[in-house]
């Protein structure tokens, strides 16, 4: 109950800031800040005295009880607080002290897609082993009675859990939903909608005859159907507070799940200790527990990922093989062709289309895009919106059209709309926009959505975030692609399937697009993945997922490993690599501290004494055992560089692999040594990468890939060099 009332009273500060206006700017007034402390003590003290202690001091005479609103103290050191500007200074000077950062924001970032990417409902399982395989769900909660989350024929929850089910008001755990918490509003039920879709995602029940109003009709399930499911609600509507995401990877490593997915994120990339997620996870992987974490849905701009540290495994968004499309018939009889998820009809009639559809106060830029649409002239009508220079903001509190037909940004992908609708290309909304100004009463029937094969696929989306990585440009990011694009999966009926407030309508199942849609499709495949090597690091479950990837086509966008990493998932190989690239704990130590982090802070944050053991070197930083290599050079400069890996054998004891590159004519790659003989499972080998050019111009980037072959197992790992300033 006390983070029940913490939660109260950071939302009540605000409020009473908000609507009183007692927040002058000119005044220094408190925030909320988190106080990272790195590793739990070594000698077993109360952290939440001693947090309380810290904050007196800053306090002067004042009490700091109400300020402090969270103690971190089950997976690691730290606590979150409402403090001041001068404050959070004196604070972040104090011994013991890693960093001290803004609790930001964050964003929330099936029937088909497990067939499609090769995981089929006969794919072998161990009905014991994935019992016991928990995963945890960072997001805004669930729908407890969703038919994916029925414990029918589920047995005893596992003997190493350690949670608790702590769901709030009117929310009921089973042998499937072992765990819940929440970390804002007053319950773990989600009200969204968005985290029932993305655990069913990862862990739902097999559930026949699924659909979005007649839409995708089949069985959707999860990637683990028979895992076991923790709850962990950091989101509501107005988004994922930084302070309740440290909150939830401290219960939920303690807690003892195997699996952690977050499909929310940043906008930017930040400082490893000044990310939630990037903190969250580090303490994760110390303890053996993989961090799956969804891209964002910010591209297709460059660096635009914030997901980016090493130890996380990053998910960008692709396309699978069914694409919705709907047709709009017009009143002349000519068929337009969209792409649409549309599940109402008009049932044979036309409806008359708007010529003009907003109020004579609309900012020019703002006329055609629906942004404040007049009710005189669109009541009843179907109104035309063009979207592609930006979002679709259609103003529906401001006229009630009976359809809407948008012109979209090449890349955006199908939505749900509160209103029969249909979005069209450039060519075919001017062909709509020339007939309705032709034509003294226009009209046109916008038809329920159909599903098509879509013979592209996979492609990374548009909306997909971008690498490279500027915090670390040797770590290549995102790392992998799935299906991101059209997923069908549970809901919560409480929610508003398109999120409109207009749209009454109560669904079971909903059909979404975005990176959040992808990362629990890896996160499934990783929790299976585990059932079959329960001794395998979070690193090796990593490196057999994207030296597994297929290769895939290029990004329209042309920023190729950048969009999608080092490719499109595929489960099944993953499962016998053949080799993986392993990292240790003490490999990502000195990885930070070749990056720069002092000593001390790294002492902190590892919970070791003797941290950076080696001098830092920054340009050690790309010899980090990562399965993708990549380096920022300078332009017109002639460069060699050198990266140092070790493979570990994990497929037949007694083994050959040869080296192939695929070659690029702009740069030359050698490998030494080119073969690699194992006599024993579990022996480990090193070899060195040597890429070398000549003066290339700059903004270019270069991509080749290294393959290790035993004529079963093929290990791909991309190469790539980014030309920049």
């Amino acid at each position: 109950m006390a983070r029940y009332s913490f939660n109260v009273f950071c939302v009540s500060f605000i409020l009473a800031c908000t609507l009183f206006s007692k927040c002058d700017a000119s005044h220094d007034n408190p925030k909320l800040y988190i106080v990272y402390m790195g590793s739990l003590p070594k000698t077993p003290y109360s952290l939440a005295s001693n947090h309380l202690s810290m904050m007196q001091q800053v306090f002067n005479d004042n009490d700091a009880t109400n300020s402090l609103i969270h103690s971190y103290n089950r997976s690691f050191n730290g606590f979150a607080a409402m403090l001041t500007n001068q404050q959070k200074e004196k604070l972040s000077h104090m011994e013991g002290v890693v960093s001290v950062f803004p609790s930001r924001k964050l964003k929330l970032h099936t029937t088909r897609s497990w067939d499609f990417i090769g995981l089929p409902e006969s794919v072998k399982r161990s009905l014991a082993i994935e019992s016991d395989i928990v995963v945890g769900v960072l997001d805004t909660g669930i729908w407890p009675e969703s038919d994916s989350f029925n414990d029918q024929g589920f047995g005893p929850v596992p003997k190493h859990w350690k949670g608790a089910c702590v769901g709030g008001e009117n929310f009921t755990c089973n042998n499937k939903i072992i765990g819940a918490r929440y970390y804002a509003d007053y319950s773990a039920r989600d009200k969204d909608g968005h985290g029932t879709h993305t655990a069913s995602t990862v862990v739902g029940n097999y559930v026949h005859s699924a659909s979005f109003y007649g839409l995708a009709e089949g069985t959707v399930r999860g990637g683990v159907p028979l895992a076991r499911l923790a709850v962990y609600k950091t989101c509501n509507v107005f988004g994922c507070d930084s302070a309740a995401i440290m909150a939830a990877f401290d219960d939920a490593i303690a807690d003892g799940v195997n699996i952690i997915s977050v499909s929310l994120g940043g906008s930017s990339q930040s400082p490893f200790d000044e990310d939630p997620i990037a903190i969250g996870s580090f303490h994760a992987m110390a303890r053996g527990i993989l961090t799956v974490n969804a891209a964002g849905n910010e591209g297709p701009d460059p660096s635009s990922i914030a997901s980016v540290a090493p130890w996380i495994l990053t998910v960008a968004a692709s396309t699978i093989d069914r694409k919705f499309i709907g047709n709009v018939v017009l009143g002349n009889g000519k068929t337009l062709t969209g792409i649409s998820v549309n599940s109402f009809t008009f049932n044979g009639t036309k409806i008359p289309i708007a010529k003009i559809n907003y109020n004579p106060g609309c900012p020019g830029k703002d006329a055609n895009t629906c942004k404040c649409l007049e009710s005189l002239l669109v009541d009843g009508k179907i109104v035309l919106c063009d979207a592609s220079n930006g979002n679709i903001e259609i103003d529906y509190n401001e006229g009630r059209p009976n359809g809407t037909i948008i012109q979209y940004r090449k890349g955006v992908p199908a939505l749900v709309n509160p209103l029969p609708s249909l979005m069209l290309s450039e060519v075919e909304f001017q062909l709509l926009k020339s007939y309705t100004n032709s034509t003294d009463n226009p009209k046109a029937e916008i038809l329920k959505s159909e599903t098509v094969k879509d013979n592209n696929a996979p492609m990374v989306t548009d909306f997909s975030s971008r690498g490279p990585n500027t915090i670390a440009p040797e770590i290549l990011k995102p790392d992998i692609s799935a299906p991101g694009v059209d997923i069908l999966a549970s809901f919560s009926p409480a929610g508003s399937p398109s999120g409109y407030e207009i749209d009454k309508r109560s669904a079971k199942y909903n059909i979404i697009s975005g990176t959040s849609m992808a990362c629990p499709h890896v996160s499934g495949i990783a929790a299976y993945l585990k059932t079959f090597h329960l001794d395998w690091s979070p690193a090796a479950i990593k490196s057999a997922l994207m030296t597994s990837a297929k290769p895939m086509k290029g990004s329209e966008d042309d920023i190729g490993e950048y969009a999608y990493g080092s490719g499109h998932v595929n489960p099944i190989p993953a499962i016998d690599p053949g080799l993986v690239y392993d990292i240790s704990l003490e490999d990502y130590i000195q990885m930070l501290c070749n990056l720069g982090y002092d000593n001390g802070k790294v002492k902190l944050i590892s919970g070791k004494d003797n941290a950076c053991s080696h001098a830092p070197n920054r340009s050690f930083v790309k010899n980090l055992n990562y399965p993708a290599l990549a380096i920022d050079v300078k332009p017109m400069t002639s460069f060699t560089i050198q990266f140092n890996r070790t493979v570990t054998n994990v497929g037949l004891a007694n083994s050959t692999y040869k080296a192939t590159i695929l070659p690029n004519p702009r740069i030359k790659v050698m490998v030494v040594p080119e073969i690699l003989s194992f006599k024993s499972l579990h022996e480990r080998q090193s070899f060195i990468v040597t890429v070398t050019g000549d003066k290339l111009p700059t903004s270019i980037v270069l991509t080749s890939s290294l393959v290790w072959s035993d004529g079963t197992h093929n290990v791909r790992s991309p190469i790539v060099i980014n030309v920049s300033k």
